[in-house]
């Protein structure tokens, strides 16, 4: 029997009920927006589609390590968006992803959300309900006050985020209109800026720059006080042009923000107007739990042989 993979294949989606609100992946085909983004940006037609998938089909036949579902057209399509359905560029793409996944082991190895309830009770972490004006998912960190670094470590907020992209790559919407991410760096203070240190701020950057099969169409950083350019510091001479131009820096300046994200998409605590509800971390955990099974079934792709290795020598140590 095939492992199905992730929500794409489940027959009922998991959701969670928010008041008058409901919490759920969006798994319907494009709106109209996102068919005309598709189609402008990503050079997408049913046509070129159906070309691109067979032609990056037959080049992942010809990889024996690496185990992928290569029989499943909507997996297909989650690396060929955000390369613009340039199946070679696909295809390097895939690889990145998973070598990224062996290099990094210890972050990846059976990642799940039942594994990692602890940087969601935190409520550090968060994806807003609603999309902004340009339909790309909205991400939040928040590492200044609320982030209390001895109860979570930079290790458990970057395996947050990479389960909220695994969950994110789902969603054709998203696929195609890509994500925001926001760090609130409110009341950072010195003893949280030396969390952060050189091999971190390359794993994050790699991860960015080479690894990850989304569209991240900005980074923004507010309320960020003097000491974050000591972080920053450690991320400034590893970034390239591309991504280093979509870091936009606004300290208090809600006006300067409003320009990349609406106002009327933002929650009131950054003079938004936006009316849904904040979904909090336990919220997230709570509607991730639901789809443990099919982030088990994520863990079943990759380089397995290799990742079978490292679960082997970890668990000959304990």
């Amino acid at each position: 029997m095939r492992v199905p993979t992730m929500l794409s294949e489940v027959d009922e989606l998991p959701s969670i009920q928010l008041g008058d609100y409901t919490l759920r992946f969006e798994l319907e085909d494009l709106t109209p927006f996102g068919k005309d983004v598709a189609k402008n940006e990503l050079r997408e037609s049913p046509e070129l589609k159906a070309q691109a998938v067979e032609e990056l089909r037959e080049m992942l036949k010809g990889q024996d390590e690496l185990v992928v579902p290569i029989d499943n057209d909507d997996w297909m399509v989650r690396f060929l968006r955000p390369c613009k359905y340039y199946p070679k560029s696909a295809y390097e793409l895939i690889q990145r992803y998973y070598q990224f996944k062996v290099k990094h082991w210890d972050m990846y190895l059976d990642l799940s959300p039942s594994r990692e309830v602890n940087i969601f009770k935190q409520n550090i972490l968060s994806v807003f309900p609603n999309r902004d004006q340009l339909g790309r998912r909205i991400l939040l960190l928040e590492l200044g006050k609320p982030w209390k670094h001895k109860e979570v470590t930079l290790d458990e907020v970057f395996k947050g985020c990479v389960l909220f992209l695994e969950a994110a790559m789902l969603e054709p919407e998203t696929q195609v209109n890509g994500a925001v991410v926001i760090f609130d760096m409110d009341g950072l203070t010195m003893q949280q800026a030396w969390q952060f240190t050189p091999p971190f701020a390359k794993r994050i950057v790699d991860w960015l720059q080479d690894a990850v099969p989304l569209r991240i169409k900005g980074i923004h950083i507010i309320n960020q006080p003097k000491i974050f350019n000591v972080v920053f510091a450690l991320f400034k001479p590893i970034l390239r042009d591309k991504l280093r131009s979509r870091i936009v820096f606004h300290g208090t300046d809600r006006e300067s923000l409003y320009k990349h994200i609406a106002k009327e998409c933002l929650p009131p605590c950054y003079g938004g107007t936006v009316d849904a509800p904040r979904v909090q971390g336990e919220q997230w955990y709570e509607l991730l739990l639901k789809c443990d099974d099919e982030y088990t079934a994520i863990n079943k792709y990759g380089y397995i042989k290799q990742m079978d290795e490292f679960r082997n020598k970890k668990n000959k140590k304990k």
